[in-house]
């Protein structure tokens, strides 16, 4: 049997490894294939990371935990959701269930006939992307957020000098004037 958890792993973090494992341990035969999405886009602050970076974090991450019996697929976008399951269906190997928390892929999955599982969340306050991205830009320690050799990948690459560039700008503090009387 093989499972399909997509994600954009921007980074790939423990909340990742986290689900991987849990997955991995759930169903002993079970084969898992993690689709690497929006694989085209990278250097934007949402999607700061090549495929071929989050490839790397996420193999470096799974070879270390010694889980096996996983694949990684970078899978760009299509602007069409009405199509993206049968895209999926003719690029990826077969697979017959999905694994989401994302709201949109678990109601097109389903609504395609597949039998679809929403992982336990681990700590998704502490590991939520946005939030490691904004760490990482700032300089801040995200050691034990990221698993070890995410972390030093990450500084292998230089990525707190690109984040710190695609950061997007704070919105000024409005100013307060005072009435003029006319």
């Amino acid at each position: 049997m093989r499972g399909l958890y997509v994600g954009r792993f921007q980074p790939f973090h423990r909340g990742h490894l986290e689900v991987v494992q849990s997955i991995l341990a759930g169903t002993p035969e079970i084969e898992v294939l993690l689709a690497i999405g929006s694989a085209e886009q990278a250097f934007t602050w949402e999607n700061p990371f090549t495929a071929g970076e989050r490839y790397e974090m996420i193999d470096r991450a799974l070879r270390d935990a010694k889980l096996a019996r996983t694949v990684i697929v970078p899978v760009p976008d299509i602007a069409r959701h009405a199509l993206w399951v049968r895209y999926l269906e003719e690029l990826l190997p077969p697979f017959q269930q999905v694994y989401t928390h994302n709201p949109l892929t678990h109601l097109l999955f389903k609504r395609a006939g597949y039998p679809v599982e929403n992982p336990p969340l681990f700590d998704r306050v502490l590991h939520e992307g946005s939030r490691i991205r904004e760490m990482i830009s700032r300089g801040q320690d995200i050691q034990r957020l990221v698993p070890p050799t995410v972390d030093s990948y990450l500084k292998e690459i230089g990525a707190a000098e690109r984040l710190r560039l695609l950061r997007p700008p704070r919105p000024s503090p409005p100013t307060h004037r005072q009435p003029t009387g006319d």
